[in-house]
């Protein structure tokens, strides 16, 4: 019988996708970013066990309040594609149940099971480490080109896509990095959300519960409202560019 690793469950999430949201937390991820705040969730074993079964029995008990809200079901980790398999036996129940799904992914893991991943998705949640291999290396300890077998798929993706990103001092909170992050969310037809995140201090404890050394120890939190400024710009440059856009053009803005 097939199952899961499961980190943790959020019955009641209501920042991973839209509307409320059962949030399963999947263990095991091949990046190692430096502002993760749950490291525990890296590791491919431990959690606890659950089949595909079990995961839309639990999703049940709350679909009065996806039904209200428009929400739905949530997969997150971790990195979900890892359990491809998994991931995707849960996400083809889940839609023959008429919920709403989505996956909060960087786009790493195995292609074999992508297909039938998004087939079964109806909102993408793509967090995009870096906007250059440099920084992208240093900060997860992987190649950014490890997304791009998930990143041309998410170029014919026809439903709803939020793109999110960690905006890290030092790393990525400069004019050209976020620049170069809407020359990459503009690849995506169907991106509807760009999302900035502030890096925090929240897992600093984690780390020295795990015995952990926390590899952004000397980096400040980023500004919360610099952040924010940045993330309206955005929103206002891909509206812009988006409503000047032929019907079926491609999604490809010119260099600034």
């Amino acid at each position: 019988m097939l199952q899961g690793m499961i980190h943790s469950i959020e019955t009641m999430g209501l920042v991973d996708g839209p509307g409320i949201r059962t949030v399963f937390f999947l263990q095991g991820c091949p990046l190692r970013c430096s502002y993760c705040h749950n490291p525990d969730s890296q590791k491919t074993c431990g959690g606890n066990l659950m089949t595909p079964q079990e995961v839309v029995a639990l999703a049940r008990r709350y679909r009065p309040y996806h039904q209200s809200t428009g929400g739905g079901v949530t997969f997150s980790g971790g990195e979900p594609l890892m359990q491809g398999e998994f991931l995707s036996q849960c996400l083809t129940l889940l839609k023959a149940d008429r919920f709403h799904t989505a996956i909060d992914t960087s786009g790493f893991g195995p292609e074999k099971w992508m297909d039938s991943i998004l087939t079964n998705t109806d909102c993408v949640l793509m967090d995009l480490k870096a906007t250059d291999s440099e920084t992208h290396l240093k900060l997860t300890g992987k190649p950014m080109t490890g997304r791009l077998p998930f990143w041309r798929r998410l170029q014919a993706f026809q439903r709803e896509v939020w793109i999110r990103h960690v905006v890290v001092p030092g790393f990525t909170n400069n004019h050209h990095a976020i620049d170069a992050l809407f020359h990459q969310a503009c690849q995506i037809k169907t991106v509807e959300k760009i999302e900035l995140l502030p890096y925090h201090k929240h897992g600093s404890e984690k780390y020295a519960l795990l015995g952990l050394e926390d590899p952004l120890a000397d980096t400040p939190a980023m500004d919360g409202p610099q952040t924010r400024q940045w993330e309206i710009q955005l929103m206002d440059r891909l509206a812009a560019f988006k409503a000047k856009q032929p019907a079926n053009a491609p999604m490809v803005p010119k260099a600034s």
